[in-house]
C-alpha cells in the first residue's frame, strides 16, 4: 500500500493490517451499512499487473480463457489463467489504456506468482509484464445509490456491467451488483475519498469481497488454486471464457468439459448460521458416502448474522440433498438464489 495513502486512511480512522483496511472504528455499524445506502472500499488488497509492448494482445489471447481482443479503452472483461490440466490458477479483471496497456487486476496474494509464471512464457516476444500497483489507488464504491452518487461527482458514469469510461485521471469501472471501481493517481486519491466519504460509508477492504459473493462473482485464491475448471466456478456464465478464440494452456479440458462432458458441479449461493467457515473448507452430502461434494470457494460474514459463501457443490447434491460444512454432522448450507440463471 503508497505509504502516503496508507497514512491518510489512518488519519481518516482505518485501522490497518497486512496493507489492508479491517475497519473504521466501528465495525458493528459499518456491517448494517452493508444493506443501505453506500459505501466507500479501499481495494488495495489487489494489484495491479501491467501487459505493453506490440506482442501483448497476442501473447494474453495464448494464455487467458477469454478473447483478449474485445477488450478495449471502453471495455472490460473477466478472465482467467489456467493449468494445462484447466484448473483456474487465477481469475481477474482487465482493462485497457494507453499508459500501460493491458491491465490485470488480481487479490496481492497472487500477484507475484503469476506475474512471474506468465513472464517465463514471454521468451522473445516483445511484450513488458510490469507491477503497477504503487501507480494507482483502487476504491470501490457499492450500494443501491452508487450509481447517483458517481454521477453526481463526475457527471457521467459507465451505464452497463464492465463499462469502462475515463474522466481526467480517473478510470470507472461499472461492476455486477450496483458496484463501481474508480482508478486514480496518488495525487488525487485523498481528496477523491474525502469528498465520497462525506455520501458513503467507509469500511474494511475484506467488504468488497460480499459484495462480490452477492453477484455471483468468484475470487480465486491461495486456498482454491488448482481446484476448479472454469465452468465449475460458473464462469462461463458470466462472460469469463470465449469457447471460439484460440488455444490457451487448459483449452482442450475447458472446451471438452463444455462440449463433451458431463459439468458434475456448479457454484452456487448459500448461507451457513454458525460456524466460521473459511475458502477451500470441504462440504459434504449423504449421497458421497463419505467423499466431499463440494468445497468453499469465498465467505464474508453477513449483515444479517451468520455467513454469506460462494461453494462449488455436487449439482445432484444440490438439488436433492442437505448440503453440510466440514462434516455429513456439521452444519447444513441454506442455498440460495444467484442473480443469475444456470444452465
Amino acid at each position: 500500500m503508497n505509504s502516503i495513502w496508507q497514512q491518510h486512511l489512518l488519519n481518516c480512522g482505518a485501522s490497518i493490517e497486512a496493507n489492508c483496511v479491517v475497519n473504521f472504528g466501528n465495525p458493528i455499524k459499518e456491517m448494517a451499512s452493508l444493506q443501505s445506502g453506500a459505501v466507500l472500499i479501499d481495494l488495495s488488497d489487489f494489484g495491479l499487473i501491467s501487459f505493453s509492448g506490440e506482442d501483448s494482445q497476442i501473447f494474453l489471447q495464448g494464455q487467458l480463457t477469454n478473447d483478449i481482443r474485445q477488450v478495449n479503452s471502453g471495455k472490460s472483461q473477466y478472465s482467467s489463467y489456467c493449468t494445462p490440466k484447466g484448473r483456474m490458477l487465477a481469475n481477474f479483471l482487465i482493462w485497457q489504456n494507453d499508459e500501460h496497456g493491458y491491465i490485470m487486476q488480481l487479490p496481492v496474494e497472487l500477484q507475484e506468482s503469476i506475474q512471474k509464471r506468465l513472464s517465463m512464457f514471454v521468451m522473445r516476444s516483445k511484450v513488458k509484464v510490469t507491477d503497477i500497483s504503487g501507480l494507482s489507488i483502487r476504491l470501490g464504491i457499492a450500494g443501491s445509490n452508487a450509481k447517483e452518487i458517481l454521477q453526481n461527482h463526475y457527471g457521467n458514469v459507465p451505464e452497463t456491467p464492465q463499462e469502462v469510461i475515463r474522466i481526467g485521471d480517473d478510470t470507472i469501472i461499472n461492476l455486477p451488483g450496483n458496484r463501481f471501481e474508480i482508478i486514480t493517481i496518488p495525487e488525487n486519491a485523498a481528496n477523491l475519498w474525502d469528498a465520497l466519504s462525506k455520501i458513503c460509508t467507509p469500511v474494511g477492504s475484506a467488504a468488497w469481497e460480499w459484495y462480490e459473493i452477492q453477484a455471483g462473482i468468484p475470487r480465486i485464491t491461495t486456498a482454491t488454486q488448482e481446484q476448479f475448471v472454469p465452468q465449475m466456478v460458473n464462469y462461463e456464465v458470466i462472460g469469463g471464457v470465449n469457447f471460439q478464440k484460440g488455444c490457451y494452456p487448459g483449452q482442450e479440458i475447458v472446451a471438452r468439459t463444455q462440449y463433451l462432458g458431463k459439468l458434475k458441479r456448479r457454484m452456487y449461493l448459500a448461507h451457513l448460521n454458525t460456524g466460521a467457515p473459511a475458502a477451500g473448507d470441504d462440504l459434504f452430502s449423504p449421497e458421497m458416502e463419505g467423499q466431499a461434494s463440494g468445497m468453499v470457494v469465498n465467505v464474508f460474514p453477513s449483515p444479517k448474522g451468520g455467513y454469506d459463501l460462494l461453494a462449488v457443490i455436487q449439482i445432484s447434491s444440490a438439488a436433492s440433498e442437505t448440503i453440510h460444512w466440514k462434516t455429513l454432522d456439521g452444519p447444513a448450507l441454506e442455498l440460495q438464489q444467484l442473480p443469475y440463471a444456470l444452465p
